[in-house]
């Protein structure tokens, strides 16, 4: 690959990447269309559109024999299989509680679970991967938990819901890094598997249930919103897959910041959500613990560039 095509890839890696983390940012605003369907049934839809809309890109891309060999290949492996299911509980539960934050009036403090994730993540990569924490990564972590301790001390609240949606996301990427499924592809099985119980539920509300009937079918406007999450869902999943493979990993830690940024201003600025000084302190913390750890994730990348150039990889 020369220098040319080089850089016109890192561009579109850079833009679909960046682009998918905008499309998760402003998704608060999309969840607010139907913040009058319960968060249940809104979840449900989610998951059942995901695979509808997915199955319909995997015969676009004519990837469906993929698909088929890839689950076949869990259905044969016990653990991959576990794994994988796994993996879709951990993203339902955290797509439902992402949901109910929205609707409840509680953007910010989803937000704040998002910042929180990729140290959740390094947590987990020591305590399971048996990976090491360099110092500066261990103040990280340090100062992410004093940001939380600041919330529940001020609020007399432990902000669960951040701390949930951290650590149902930070799973959710440990089980697929072990696991070892491509983005589209694993997106698939997930929702496939996880579709009886939505459909189960769903068929549950819509014969009645304890609200009286789905809001799917009801009226025009939230039927067509529901019919669309499995769209909001599937597209930035499919511009972050093709952008992570076209940029380091060091430029999507950084990109990653883009969406819970744009969650917390959303949360302030257009919900009106309260923004303490509590709040500040904590996020300050967080900031600052993702600054130290951007910084550890840029420095071992040109550390491992300088050691392939030098040997004139």
């Amino acid at each position: 690959m020369n220098q040319t095509t080089g850089n016109k890839e890192f561009g579109v890696g850079v833009a679909c990447a960046g682009l998918s983390y905008i499309l998760w940012g402003i998704l608060p605003l999309f969840w607010k269309l139907v913040d009058d369907v319960p968060a249940g049934e809104i979840l449900a839809h989610r998951i059942v559109w995901s695979l509808v809309f997915i199955l319909l890109i995997l015969a676009v891309l004519r990837k469906l024999p993929a698909f088929s060999l890839e689950l076949k290949a869990l259905v044969r492996n016990r653990n991959r299989l576990i794994g994988i299911s796994l993996s879709s509980i951990f993203i339902s539960i955290n797509w439902g509680l992402y949901i109910w934050a929205v609707n409840a009036d509680r953007v910010i403090e989803a937000s704040l679970g998002y910042y929180i994730n990729p140290l959740v993540s390094i947590l987990l990569a020591v305590i399971v991967l048996k990976e090491k924490l360099s110092g500066l990564q261990t103040l990280s972590i340090i100062l992410a938990g004093a940001g939380v301790l600041v919330l529940t001390f001020s609020f007399g609240t432990f902000p669960w819901v951040a701390v949930m949606l951290a650590l149902s996301f930070a799973f959710y990427g440990l089980i697929k890094k072990m696991v070892q499924v491509g983005a589209l592809v694993g997106l698939a099985i997930e929702t496939l598997l996880i579709t009886p119980l939505a459909l189960l539920f769903l068929g549950y509300v819509h014969v009645g249930g304890s609200s009286g009937g789905g809001a799917f079918g009801d009226e025009l406007g939230s039927t067509l919103l529901l019919l669309l999450a499995g769209v909001v869902t599937a597209v930035p999943l499919l511009l972050f897959a093709s952008g992570a493979k076209r940029i380091p990993l060091s430029m999507v830690g950084l990109l990653q910041y883009f969406a819970p940024t744009i969650k917390l201003i959303i949360g302030v600025y257009l919900f009106h959500e309260p923004f303490t000084s509590a709040h500040l302190v904590a996020f300050i913390c967080i900031w600052v613990a993702l600054g130290i750890y951007t910084f550890t994730l840029m420095r071992g990348w040109r550390l491992k560039r300088a050691i392939m150039v030098g040997k004139g990889v």
